[in-house]
């Protein structure tokens, strides 16, 4: 995706809780503008033109998706506030419980959670934070992970 346009999607993106449904909606998004802007492939035997498939589109543009950038971002913010401490109030806000009835929502540390546990990282990770370099490393691994 072009810088500007990913530059407004992603603005603040470190401290969203998306849904499964928010994040297929994001590759949707990201689909179209790829499409728009590589364009159509010629077949080689009919000489029509059609659209890319979503294949053909992964393999020309080999960035990162949106979705990865976005989990890498929050990965890395999250070893930020977790190495602030339990005095600061950012680190109560989004380490700390949601109070009331109802339905329980899906927290922004449920999908830290998550995003460590699709790179392989089921341990501690509150204490991995403290290692800037190991903490870089993975959130390396979240960001380059693909999937089909």
């Amino acid at each position: 995706m072009e810088d500007t346009i990913l530059s407004v999607v992603l603005y603040g993106c470190e401290t969203w809780s998306l849904k499964l449904r928010e994040e297929r909606r994001l590759g949707e998004s990201e689909n179209r503008v790829l499409r728009r802007k590589i364009g159509s492939k010629k077949e080689e035997l009919p000489g029509e033109w059609r659209n890319l498939h979503e294949e053909e589109l992964k393999d020309l543009y080999c960035s990162p998706t949106t979705v990865r950038v976005i989990k890498s971002r929050r990965t890395r913010w999250e070893g930020h506030v977790a190495r602030m401490g339990e005095r600061r109030s950012i680190y109560r806000v989004f380490g700390g419980k949601m109070e009331g009835k109802g339905k329980t929502r899906h927290r922004w540390k449920d999908n830290i959670k998550m995003d460590l546990h699709e790179v392989g990282w089921g341990m501690d990770w509150i204490d991995m934070v403290q290692d800037r370099n190991r903490w870089r490393a993975l959130v390396n691994a979240v960001m380059n992970l693909r999937f089909p």
